[in-house]
């Protein structure tokens, strides 16, 4: 996270919960199991091994509790990736027999700096005291449950770094392939070509049907592989306020304007109320006439509605503007004044030091060395204002270091106290050096904003209770009609539009356009909701939905909508391929060239490492390859290539000398092959037998 959105906290930073790297989803049982009944049915199994679901249940609800407004279907998805993950790396340890001892565990505990750097664990030397630790724990057994799940983690993770480091020393390049990439960077292809290009059939002359599309994904069936998905159509019938709705709204509020007469039963007289433009009490106006309680904040002109700003900041104190609408509501606002400064605009450069949460810092220092070096880069930008912006890019701790420092405008107390103080006291160009809990910040105050208040009466724009009943019973007799009528001929009697199906996984949450609509999506996937099935749906602040199954998809590929973007064009150029290799025919390159309207080429210093055609052809590998697989003065058979069909004839193929070593090229291919230890998981993923029974959880 930003250092500055943390500067722009109120309240005070709270302490990170303990997490130990690949394993920090691992989470202890807070709730004891015999409060609950046991589900007989579990939510899923990795090669044979069952997740029971109650206790699957209760690491997605610690989650939920501790994910700041995750989803449950968010959660259950991370503790599942998370169970997977363990499951599958646990029999890979279990297979190899790697054990680890209690320094090892220890170690990787003391590593999470709310361990290793916590008070109670230190001596009077600072350092992580194991004694301290154990009897801590051993005072205090009601955490006894929390160290073992802490140990169970930590003795996953070292098993881990084990494993990884073996995976790695396993990961070797030979002197053979560094020969071998040595000689595709400097072996050299002469040849003459012809080249019958794709670019010149027109798209149109070639079709691709479904079937050609999932025939090409059957022959690939792990490239395209894919959960079950269900294509669902709908009808969006909106709750929103009509036409009279938004007239009798406006009305409303631009009555508010003057004053009004009404009869008091205790005196038996009439009153006269004041309006807005002439009561005496603005703020209990507001209050008693707005859907939007009174806000007594001053409002820079950027922040106002952007098509009645210039007016809305320039009233007079006093003056009254609207109706105006401004989102869902119609509003009118009063003047209450202008006050100077109420946003300012600041560059600063942090300069961190050990003990502040701070990530990512440039450099390890002391307090004493970040303030040292805070006074010297604030004496720099004093003698030469115009260096502040070269020195926080290349000094700042903090990621607005990227914009030159530049934090925009902000509030009265959207930063910490001695920052927001120094800014808010001072004047426009001022330069100085403030500590907070971040660190050393110097400081440039680069702009100030005013701001108006303003007293506002906003009335929400809905639909009535008249138009809502009409809604429903629209969206009721929809729902009736189509359980045994055509779904779109009913949509097109009664005048509404069927909405583009929505092809959506058993898990997903987003509902195309309509965003995060969990219910339906779940609905779609129970056991009795088969193709063509209807279903209404009440969605808060849109309308009603009426949902239909359209298809049913469990053939294990991707949809083949999905799939058409990226395989239409191959299969294009399959077809054209056979077009071209048709016309390809001759018994030289001259004749074959005449025979598809185009000249023979040449290729020069070509080479596998950069197998690339001039003329805007592009990187062939295929044709280079089959080029130095010729013998001189050889000529191949129509080659199919990325951009078109090739036929080549090999002029010479010019071999480089043999080195004494390779070592050179064996090291750059160390380099590229050091993330393959990232292929593992995936790898043990597509080879696993794992079951997902989440959907019948109600998640």
């Amino acid at each position: 996270m930003a250092v500055l959105s943390k500067i722009r906290q109120h309240s005070a930073i709270m302490i990170g919960v303990i997490a130990l790297a690949l394993f920090s989803f691992i989470i202890q049982d807070l709730f004891t199991k015999g409060n609950f009944g046991k589900s007989s049915k579990d939510v899923g199994s990795i090669n044979g091994k069952d997740i029971a679901f109650e206790d699957f249940r209760v690491k997605v609800s610690n989650v939920e509790k501790s994910g700041q407004g995750i989803s449950s279907t968010e959660a259950s998805k991370q503790v599942w990736d998370q169970e997977v993950t363990v499951a599958l790396l646990s029999a890979e340890f279990d297979k190899l027999g790697l054990r680890v001892g209690e320094k090892h565990i220890l170690d990787i505990l003391k590593a999470d700096q709310n361990i290793g750097k916590n008070p109670m664990f230190l001596n009077a030397a600072g350092m992580f005291d194991v004694v301290k630790f154990k009897e801590y724990f051993k005072s205090n057994p009601e955490q006894a449950q929390y160290l073992k799940e802490r140990e169970k983690s930590a003795e996953l993770n070292a098993k881990f770094q084990i494993y990884n480091t073996l995976v790695k020393a396993g990961i070797y390049t030979t002197e053979s392939e560094g020969k071998f990439n040595y000689e595709m960077g400097a072996n050299k292809v002469n040849f003459a070509y012809v080249a019958g290009l794709f670019s010149t059939i027109k798209d149109s002359e070639v079709k691709v049907t479904d079937a050609d599309i999932l025939d090409y994904m059957k022959a690939s069936p792990k490239k395209f592989k894919s959960e079950e998905t269900r294509k669902v159509e709908y009808v969006l019938i909106e709750d929103k306020a009509s036409p009279a709705d938004v007239n009798e709204v406006k009305t409303k509020v631009n009555s508010l304007l003057t004053g009004s007469v009404v009869y008091n039963q205790a005196t038996g007289k009439n009153d006269t109320l004041a309006g807005f433009k002439n009561t005496k009490n603005v703020i209990e106006f507001v209050n008693s006439n707005s859907d939007v309680p009174y806000d007594s904040s001053y409002v820079a002109k950027k922040d106002l509605p952007a098509v009645d700003a210039d007016k809305l900041y320039n009233l007079a104190p006093g003056e009254v503007y609207g109706p105006y609408v401004f989102g869902k509501y119609y509003c009118i606002s009063k003047s209450l004044g202008r006050k100077a400064g109420v946003n300012a605009k600041a560059s600063h450069i942090l300069i961190s030091y050990e003990g502040t949460q701070v990530p990512n810092k440039r450099e390890k220092r002391t307090k004493e060395e970040a303030k040292a070096k805070a006074e010297e880069i604030l004496a720099q930008v004093t003698a030469n204002p115009d260096s502040f912006l070269m020195l926080a890019f290349t000094s700042s701790d903090d990621s607005s270091a990227q914009q030159g420092g530049d934090l925009g405008y902000f509030g009265q107390g959207q930063m910490v106290k001695p920052f927001n103080d120094f800014v808010f006291n001072n004047g426009i160009g001022k330069v100085g050096l403030v500590e907070t809990p971040f660190g050393y910040h110097i400081i440039k105050i680069t702009d100030k904003q005013d701001g108006i208040r303003l007293a506002t009466v906003a009335q929400k724009i809905e639909a009535s209770e008249a138009t809502s009943d009409k809604v429903f019973t629209q969206a009721t007799k929809f729902e009736m009609d189509v359980a045994d009528k055509d779904f779109n001929k009913v949509a097109k009697e009664m005048a509404l539009t069927v909405s583009p199906a929505v092809s959506v996984k058993a898990m997903d949450e987003n509902f195309g356009p309509l965003g995060n609509q969990r219910t339906i999506v779940r609905w779609a996937f129970e056991k009795d909701t088969k193709e063509g099935a209807v279903k209404r749906f009440e969605v808060a602040n849109l309308g009603h939905v009426i949902a239909k199954v359209k298809t049913i998809d469990n053939s294990g590929l991707v949809p083949v909508d999905q799939a058409r973007p990226y395989v239409e064009q191959i299969l294009k150029n399959k077809k054209k391929a056979e077009l071209l290799k048709a016309k390809m025919s001759g018994s030289s390159l001259e004749a074959i060239a005449k025979a598809i309207g185009t000249t023979v080429q040449q290729a020069t210093d070509v080479t596998l490492e950069n197998p690339v055609l001039t003329g805007g052809v592009g990187q062939e590998p295929k044709v280079v390859g089959n080029a130095f697989a010729l013998a001189a003065n050889k000529v191949s058979a129509p080659i199919e290539g990325v951009t078109g069909v090739y036929v080549v004839k090999n002029i010479s193929t010019v071999k480089a000398p043999a080195l004494k070593s390779y070592a050179d090229n064996v090291n750059k291919l160390k380099a590229q092959s050091a993330s393959e230890i990232n292929r593992v998981l995936p790898a043990l993923k597509e080879g696993a037998d794992i079951k997902d029974n989440r959907k019948d959880f109600n998640y």
